[in-house]
């Protein structure tokens, strides 16, 4: 079994690795081990609102942090040697205290909501997390985000999104993650102004394909609540079907 030091360092190398990485979102046991097992699979992300979600709470902080580290550490253990990255919202009043606890129940990234808040305040939220992964001696993947292109004007958007992406890389983050519908343009701008393999997209209905998004330099892709939402259509198509005298998909797989 790897040491959580060595999957840091891993999910490091994967983020800065000319090939796009690729992360299928999971929130819990089954799924983080249907996908560790699916071929391909480099890492597992978690997602705040579909753990959140999965435990009966809405997105938001407002799942208490033992229920979401709780979760995260199962997750870490079912994945085994693969990576994980965790999604620990803004960090629950307590950035770096978070990302210590992720650390010590085994994650090696983490995404970490501005919210929008003050430039000066999310900065030190971002320093914090960073101070508290240096602390525990592990090479830390914080993927600092900002919500500026799904809370913003759309004509101040990109400023903004420049403008925070360039305080929370210099701050110690080691990506930057810009939900959102982006186009070619603006992703291309976003790589330009910030680097190579330093923009994380999200994967939505819209998005770029991903062949251009490794053609642009993005760093990483990650579905957040989509893989779920594509779980759950199954479900209730599956609901459906039955309740209209069908049954079971003639394609279903046993995986648990």
């Amino acid at each position: 079994m790897s040491s959580t030091a060595e999957k840091a360092t891993l999910l490091q190398e994967l983020h800065a690795a000319p090939e796009l990485l690729l992360v299928v979102n999971v929130w819990d046991a089954i799924t983080a081990k249907v996908v560790a097992e699916t071929p391909g699979t480099r890492a597992l992300a978690t997602p705040s609102h579909g753990i959140a979600a999965s435990r009966g709470y809405p997105d938001g902080e407002r799942i208490p942090r033992d229920e979401m580290i709780a979760e995260v550490a199962l997750i870490v253990r079912t994945a085994g040697d693969l990576p994980v990255t965790a999604d620990l919202e803004a960090g629950y009043g307590d950035p770096g205290g978070t990302v210590a606890r992720a650390i010590e129940v085994g994650a090696v990234g983490a995404n970490l909501e501005d919210q929008m808040k003050p430039l000066a305040e999310a900065v030190k939220a971002v320093e914090a997390a960073v101070a508290a992964a240096e602390s525990a001696g592990v090479d830390f993947v914080l993927n600092a985000r900002t919500d500026a292109f799904l809370k913003t004007d759309p004509e101040t958007a990109m400023a903004e999104a420049l403008t925070r992406g360039r305080a929370y890389l210099d701050a110690g983050a080691s990506n930057f993650f810009v939900p959102g519908k982006l186009d070619e343009d603006q992703v291309a701008r976003l790589v330009g102004e910030l680097g190579e393999r330093k923009v994380n997209l999200i994967g939505i209905p819209g998005s770029i394909p991903l062949a251009r998004a490794q053609e642009l330099g993005v760093s990483r892709v990650s579905y957040g609540p989509w893989s779920q939402n594509v779980a759950l259509t199954a479900l209730a198509k599956l609901a459906e079907d039955v309740y209209a005298g069908g049954g079971l998909p003639a394609d279903t797989r046993k995986l648990n």
